[in-house]
């Protein structure tokens, strides 16, 4: 489906000089000013600065240097990661106008790297969504069938990648919006360890659970890419101090004999017949490969979803808190204080937004707090247990990503509910705080992508990448 070559080769051949940068930009601005109004992947394309990127680039080259490990890559970032100079919307009218004056660490490390940031991308207003509908620049469209979704909320991010727009991409992952929407656009997707990647610039939505990571049209580009990005960052408190210094690339080609694979029945038994077949196919691929494979219980993984919708909300409920029309971005007048705070905030937010604002005010007001937040906060510790049980006994897990592969544009816009499920799988990961990815699996009865989601232990990336290397070997 893609155009783009592997990041991994683009930047052996640059760095060789086998090609230019500048050639490889260009090449992918002609694939998007071909498709990209038929997709929207992008809220904004920064063709001239990424040109004089790849012309610097290009420069280093020929004077001899090395400008880092992806050198000449063209690199899409959702529209909640900083970028100084550069608006960053997050999908919603509320930040009109702002440029912040600063960039994220991980835009930092990418530029450090060599890579050509090419674009910011189209997302669910503050990542609020499972299908890039709610942004406020209207949808994004899945490059398999433009008549459907992507995925959400890295929507922008996966599309752009699908489509060959670029070789990789950074989303945020809050409840699956990196893996889900990998899932459905037929791309790898990583959430990492909680802590594994500065969220510093990462505008938030809800602290305790957001965690950037890649998209990337193959599992080594993935890795490259977090090996890039991860990392100890003194800016970002909830960074952990020494992560793993083991470069992921490395660990591709151990394959997974004597791995034990546990496949998580809550997360599994709920998915549409051809999807569960693409997992009980990947278990298979396994087994062979010389895995160990078992059916896994992770019973508090049922609760997950409720939990999440209480914890979600009332940690965004006070993030968003700060979008009042005083300091930044969108101000709507009003006779007073509090007319102009409504005005601005009515205007400013999409219905969504709003929508888990108010569930999240609730479960925080008093009377509510211990009966709503208090008792999700204790299903997320029974999950972390439970999952810390199934490690145990197993150094990784299998389940669908997606419960379904992408729905058509609009199928479930009015229906909250059915929306939320679509991140079924997903969420359990990031109550946890554990790392999961999604490596495209073959396809349903409709001919649209499949994910497998790869769920490991807290810092346990290489065995997740070493299954995810063997997985996309044995399509």
């Amino acid at each position: 489906m893609t155009g783009s070559a592997a990041a991994t080769d683009v930047a052996a051949d640059v760095r060789a000089g086998r090609r230019r940068a500048v050639d490889v930009l260009e090449g992918h601005l002609a694939g998007i000013e071909a498709r990209e109004p038929d997709i929207h992947a992008f809220n904004l394309v920064l063709a001239e600065s990424a040109r004089a990127e790849a012309e610097a680039i290009d420069a280093r080259v020929a004077g001899g240097e090395d400008p880092g490990p992806l050198a000449g890559v063209p690199v899409v970032l959702k529209d909640n990661i900083c970028t100084r100079g550069v608006p960053t919307t997050c999908g919603s009218r509320i930040l009109e106008g702002w440029r912040p004056p600063y960039d994220a660490t991980v835009v930092t490390r990418l530029r450090v790297a060599g890579a050509v940031l090419l674009g910011k991308t189209n997302c669910d207003e503050f990542a609020m969504g499972s299908s890039t509908e709610n942004s406020a620049f209207g949808p994004t469209r899945n490059p398999h069938d433009p008549t459907r979704v992507p995925g959400g909320s890295s929507g922008g991010s996966a599309a752009a990648v699908a489509a060959g727009f670029a070789p990789a991409g950074l989303g945020s992952d809050t409840g699956g919006s990196i893996r889900q929407p990998a899932s459905l656009c037929g791309v790898v997707g990583v959430k990492p360890t909680y802590g594994r990647v500065s969220r510093y610039g990462l505008v938030a939505y809800a602290s305790s659970l957001d965690q950037i990571g890649p998209l990337a049209t193959t599992v080594a580009d993935a890795a490259l890419v977090l090996d890039v990005i991860g990392g100890h960052d003194p800016a970002d408190s909830t960074s952990i101090p020494d992560p793993p210094a083991e470069p992921l690339s490395s660990v591709l080609g151990r394959g997974v004999e004597g791995l034990r694979v546990g496949v998580v029945h809550e997360l599994t038994w709920d998915a549409n017949p051809d999807v569960v077949a693409r997992v009980v196919a990947a278990s298979a691929a396994l087994e062979s490969a010389g895995a160990k494979v078992e059916e896994v219980a992770v019973p508090a993984a049922s609760y997950a979803l409720s939990a999440y919708y209480l914890i979600a909300p009332a940690e965004a409920s006070s993030n968003l808190a700060r979008y009042d029309g005083v300091r930044y971005g969108l101000r709507v007048d009003g006779p007073d204080v509090d007319a102009m705070f409504s005005a601005t905030r009515t205007a400013g937010f999409g219905a969504e937004v709003k929508r888990r604002i108010m569930l999240g005010t609730y479960a925080l007001s008093a009377g509510y707090y211990d009966a709503y937040y208090g008792q999700a906060q204790r299903v997320r510790t029974l999950l972390i247990r439970d999952f810390e049980a199934a490690f145990d006994r197993f150094d990784v897990l299998l389940s669908p990503t997606s419960p379904t592969t992408a729905f058509p544009l609009g199928a479930k816009a009015d229906d909250p509910l059915a929306m939320y499920l679509m991140d079924v799988a997903t969420i359990p990961a990031n109550m946890a705080g554990i790392p999961a990815m999604s490596v495209p699996y073959g396809r349903g009865d409709d001919g649209l992508p499949v994910g497998v989601q790869i769920l490991a232990p807290a810092l346990g990336e290489a065995a997740m990448f070493r299954v995810a290397a063997v997985l996309e070997a044995s399509r």
